[in-house]
């Protein structure tokens, strides 16, 4: 392996060491729910796909291997980590969880919430 990659995979893994440093600093620094749902589901997911691609190319390139595991953990982060922190954060807004008393925009409020089960078994 030469210099110039091993320079390279190490970048991508600080890069991907910084961003889990963001996130932490967001999930400790911001106000509320929303605002830390989207610091964890953003840049943590970028981290740990920098660091997991930063695995990839080293094993590909010091050992001539190409994991397919990391491959599928790479696809399965990219895919399932924005689409919870989606889901937390909407059912974090239906059950009421209150927005920071400075926030200026709630697109939702006009949004009709849907029914709960309780409620259809009712009608």
């Amino acid at each position: 392996m030469t210099e110039t990659i091993s320079i390279f995979i190490g970048i991508i893994v600080l890069l991907g060491s910084l961003l889990s440093l963001v996130t932490t600093i967001g999930l400790l620094r911001l106000p509320d729910v929303y605002c830390r749902s989207h610091a964890a589901s953003k840049s943590a997911t970028l981290g740990v796909l920098f660091v997991l691609i930063a695995t990839l190319l080293y094993f590909w390139v010091a050992d001539n291997y190409f994991s397919a595991r990391l491959v599928l953990g790479i696809v399965f982060v990219f895919i399932t980590a924005p689409v919870a922190g989606h889901l937390i954060t909407r059912a974090a807004y239906y059950t009421d969880v209150p927005l920071w008393e400075k926030s200026i925009q709630d697109d939702l409020k006009t949004k009709e919430k849907p029914r709960t089960v309780k409620e259809m078994k009712n009608s």
